[in-house]
């Protein structure tokens, strides 16, 4: 028989009240700008503190001082009354008290005590303690005056309370200053005076403290917004989080980034402008001057005219780069600039793949395009029964076509440009124009260095430009003329039209960027292009008219490389 068992389930639960935060935490859990108020107002009513503490005792010292001084130059005065003198070598101690109590009124004091040689008292304010020794108050120190005949200042608890003194001796001979000692006058001012006067002071440097302490956090409470809004209302931990955002985006940049300021400093750059420009991978940029790491580079005119420019095609430390410069702004100033760039070799790759696709599609469109209309043709004279003159249309296509094949093939074994080449002939067919390849031409020593897709781009701009200004000024049947060479030191293209040629005036402008002889916009690129590559590559371009009109483009290239030259960044 089973037994049931009671299982007693405890459920235990541990409250979780809130951490408890030590002061700092709290501190730092606070907004910026309530937290620079609280260290601008600690700081602030620190100093005003400090500053008031300071002068509140050296105020106090200067009065306690001031009081003695005061009190032994009254002491030292009366000493020097003849009627004291007299009062006391006669001991009228009637006369004394008049006279004591008179004068202590005219000064202000608590109290004016005069005694004779032996420190007895002969006036007092209180007429009970006329008789007893002076040194009851100040014990022996009370009759330093007597034995040492210099007056002196002290402070000390009397009969009238406590009081700042000052004693002098009193001389039988006034105007004898080593004469017989005898008596001498003690001048108390109360200090309960001393701390009323120090009292007043110290309410307006109180009042005046707290107006500093008041100005101080107002003062604090503007720095405060001010730089809250200079730093675009940011937390310092949101702008430590966007300080690392900005790293990590600058180093996921697959392109160069260097960023300098006002001063031409390099202030921002990242792992592959370092990469790019082949510099040590340990090399520092940060406080670098710009032209110090790139002496060709062109930022500090960003600077000063503040236009950015885009795909610049520059050359950075022997390398063809494409390059960004973008000034930074700050209101109206500029305050630096921030360049981009990548080597021209990657864009390069890519651009070199399309051109040749290009190429082949517009090979295979004009072949298309033109073999389907001679086609058409074949077609329509069998079908009116002309076979002869069928086959001789088709025997002369064949015969064109191998010829420029064969010329191709002997004389131009790049594939690349034969291929360009192939596809301009069939091109000005579809135009209703020729191209006529001079058959003495020869290209085949092209360096390996040369960059082809850079070549067949300026060749084919040429042979562009003629057939258009030949067609435009000729119309169907014009023909344009291309010869070629590589005997010498330079690779020669010459590229010779039936177009209107170009004025006298235009022949160096032509190769600027944007001047073009068609009325059309989006021209101006082509033979700028031209001029750009040939100055890399360090050629030439020339230009020159023909009779009765045309025009005659010259390409010279150099077959050994020379220094690369070019726009600076």
């Amino acid at each position: 028989m089973l037994k049931k068992t009671k299982v007693h389930i405890v459920h235990t639960r541990q409250d979780r009240g809130p951490a408890m935060s030590s002061p700092w935490q709290r501190y730092t859990q606070l907004k910026l700008k309530t937290r620079m108020i609280l260290v601008l107002g600690l700081v602030s009513a620190l100093q005003t503190s400090l500053i008031g503490g300071f002068a509140g005792y050296y105020l106090s010292d200067a009065l306690y001082d001031q009081i003695g001084q005061r009190a032994l130059m009254v002491a030292k005065t009366i000493a020097a009354l003849p009627s004291v003198i007299d009062g006391v070598e006669s001991r009228d101690s009637a006369r004394l008290m008049a006279l004591s109590s008179r004068l202590a009124a005219t000064n202000e004091a608590l109290f004016i005590v005069i005694g004779d040689h032996e420190g007895t008292r002969l006036a007092h304010p209180d007429p009970t303690r006329i008789g007893a020794s002076m040194a009851d108050d100040d014990g022996d120190l009370g009759l330093q005056a007597l034995q040492s005949g210099q007056g002196y200042v002290s402070k000390a608890m009397g009969s009238l309370g406590l009081s700042m003194r000052g004693k002098a001796p009193i001389r039988d001979n006034i105007e004898d200053a080593d004469g017989d000692i005898i008596g001498i006058v003690s001048v108390g001012y109360s200090l309960a005076q001393v701390q009323s006067t120090i009292q007043r002071y110290n309410t307006v440097l109180y009042g005046v403290t707290g107006l500093m302490l008041l100005g101080s956090v107002l003062a604090a409470i503007v720095i405060a917004g001010r730089f809250k809004r200079a730093i675009f209302g940011l937390e310092p931990e949101e702008i430590a989080a966007l300080f690392q955002e900005r790293n990590a985006t600058l180093e996921s940049v697959r392109e160069g980034i260097i960023a300098i300021d006002r001063n031409g400093i390099i202030t921002t750059f990242n792992r592959t402008a370092i990469e790019t420009l082949g510099l040590e991978p340990s090399t520092a940029l940060a406080g670098q001057p710009i032209a110090t790491i790139l002496p060709e580079n062109d930022l500090m005119s960003v600077l000063r005219t503040g236009e950015p420019a885009f795909d610049l095609e520059v050359w950075l430390r022997g390398r063809q780069m494409i390059v960004n410069r973008l000034p930074v702004r700050q209101g109206d100033a500029i305050i630096g600039v921030v360049a981009s760039f990548r080597l021209r070799d990657e864009l390069d790759q890519v651009s070199q793949q399309l051109t040749r696709i290009q190429q082949y599609a517009e090979t295979l469109r004009s072949q298309t395009h033109e073999y389907s209309n001679k086609l058409h043709t074949i077609a329509g004279l069998i079908q009116i029964g002309a076979a002869d003159e069928a086959l001789a249309l088709i025997s002369s296509e064949v015969s064109d076509h191998q010829a420029l094949i064969h010329l191709l093939l002997d004389a131009v074994p790049d594939p690349i440009l034969a291929g360009c080449l192939l596809g301009k002939y069939n091109r000005a067919r579809e135009m209703g124009l020729r191209l006529v390849i001079d058959p003495d031409s020869q290209m085949k020593q092209l360096p390996p260095e040369l960059p082809r897709e850079q070549l067949v781009s300026a060749l084919g701009n040429l042979i562009d430009n003629a057939l258009e200004a030949t067609r435009r000024h000729h119309g169907s049947g014009g023909l344009v003329h291309l010869s070629m060479t590589d005997l010498g030191h330079d690779l020669i293209f010459e590229v010779e039209d039936q177009g209107p040629g170009i004025p006298g005036d235009q022949h160096e402008r032509i190769f600027e960027k944007g001047v073009s002889s068609k009325a059309e916009a989006d021209h101006g690129i082509g033979l700028y292009l031209v001029q750009q590559f040939v100055v890399r590559c360090g050629g030439s371009v020339t230009v020159e008219n023909l009779q009765p009109s045309g025009s005659r483009f010259t390409l010279y290239i150099p077959k050994i490389s020379s220094p690369l030259t070019g726009a600076s960044t």
